[in-house]
């Protein structure tokens, strides 16, 4: 990949609605490249595609590697996205049926990446599709929905699927409650107890686990 396509993939990602931090989305991207490195033609997964953010920090990796991403959602947002509540987004809402659809926009920005090749959206719940999903995962990220039953539902059905020596990463870690919710530091706390996975590094609230058994 030549520095003038990565940094419009890095301006894409920057540009896209989301909750990622730059220092965390370049961390994800840095996972992703290694991991495509270390696993030919690496499957990469990713739970929560909101408007396509992560998915483009994830596929810079994938990309420069001959990786693929999918990226899982059902695109109508998590509790904390509904009309009320903190992380509401007026703009996303279907004017059609009053829902929130995070499709469309998702769609705009891996076209305008230029990533059609490299990200494949699946419309869905993220159980439904765990239930008929075989193939050994090389980089599972984890950022659905952060109520206590979706995020521990999550990590049920698909951190099984990370093939030995793959990498889970999980979003929006946060030790402190004051940080943020607790249910993605629950599902990393739960991993690391498994003695399934190992700490590999952090950055800011995403956490890097290395599948060791």
């Amino acid at each position: 990949m030549n520095l003038e396509r990565r940094h419009h993939l890095i301006a894409c990602a920057k540009a896209a609605k989301g909750f990622m931090p730059d220092d965390e989305g370049l961390a994800l991207c840095d996972i992703a490249r290694e991991v495509g490195s270390q696993f030919p033609h690496a499957t990469m997964l990713e739970i929560g595609s909101w408007c396509g953010k992560s998915a483009v920090y994830l596929a810079i990796g994938a990309e420069e590697t001959g990786a693929v991403v999918f990226s899982v959602d059902h695109h109508h947002g998590s509790e904390e996205n509904q009309q009320g509540w903190e992380h509401f987004d007026q703009d996303l809402v279907d004017p059609a049926d009053g829902r929130l659809n995070t499709l469309p926009h998702f769609q705009r920005t891996i076209a305008t990446a230029q990533l059609e090749g490299t990200v494949v959206g699946i419309v869905g719940d993220s159980l439904t599709v765990a239930r008929h999903w075989s193939t050994p995962l090389h980089l599972l990220f984890i950022d659905g929905g952060h109520g206590e039953v979706v995020a521990h539902a999550d990590y049920d059905a698909w951190s099984s699927k990370v093939a030995i020596h793959g990498i889970l990463a999980i979003h929006d870690v946060f030790e402190d409650p004051a940080d943020g919710g607790r249910p993605p530091f629950e599902i990393y706390q739960r991993a690391l107890a498994s003695g399934a996975f190992a700490l590999v590094d952090r950055c800011g609230s995403l956490a890097l686990l290395r599948r060791i058994r």
